[in-house]
């Protein structure tokens, strides 16, 4: 696998984790308590904690990626070990 193969399937693998990471811990307006102001859409969060979100999503997309290669590497699991291929 080449470096921008491998660049590549990261940023693929990291931008489906981020949009699964995104919704962890946000609250909205009337679960924290707080009023919502005018023109503000109800379901927006309060505080979305982008910053820690990004980095967690980094270190899950990492773990993630570094399994998918070793399996790459080693293989593990093969297109003829499943059935459909």
């Amino acid at each position: 696998m080449g470096l921008g193969s491998a660049f590549a399937i990261y940023f693929l693998i990291w931008t489906v984790t981020f949009f699964m990471v995104l919704p962890f811990g946000v609250k909205t307006s009337e679960e924290a308590g707080q009023e919502i102001g005018k023109g503000h859409a109800e379901s927006a969060p309060t505080h979305p904690m982008l910053l820690k979100k990004l980095l967690w999503n980094s270190l899950v997309a990492a773990i993630v990626f570094g399994i998918l290669w070793l399996n790459y590497t080693f293989g593990w699991i093969t297109p003829a070990d499943l059935p459909q291929f």
